[in-house]
């Protein structure tokens, strides 16, 4: 089992950046492929990008792609998202997720793919 904690939310104006963290507890972070979904008031919550246990396979969605980048720290326990050109349709919670896999390659886009999730960490971006 694994317990996920985001962190780095908060207000920002149009075209700024924000990078959210999210920190997994336990010793076998790297058995994970990890994304990060977010999630509107009175929408899904949809997929935003995944990246596989090694970081080598990353994947956006189309909405973000450019401007959104997933990566991750295995030695540190940490999945992070660099949001640039934040536009205020990017306003949302985002929810950090964790799926173990012992396929190196795994990078789930669905929300029903991943089994473990944080809390959230809301981001606003103002016009």
């Amino acid at each position: 089992q694994v317990q996920l904690v985001e962190s780095g939310g908060g207000l920002v104006q149009a075209g700024g950046s924000l990078r959210l963290s999210c920190a997994a507890s336990g010793r076998t972070f790297s058995s994970y492929a990890m994304g990060w979904f977010r999630q509107a008031p009175g929408k899904e919550r949809e997929f935003v990008a995944a990246i596989n246990r090694r970081g080598g396979n990353t994947y956006s969605a189309d909405s973000v792609k450019g401007r959104f980048t997933i990566s991750r720290n295995n030695a540190k326990n940490t999945v992070y998202l660099q949001m640039n050109s934040l536009k205020p349709e990017d306003t949302a919670v985002y929810y950090c997720a964790a799926v173990s896999s012992y396929d190196y390659s795994y990078t789930p886009k669905r929300r029903g793919d991943y089994r473990y999730w944080g809390q959230g960490t809301q981001v606003t971006v103002s016009s």
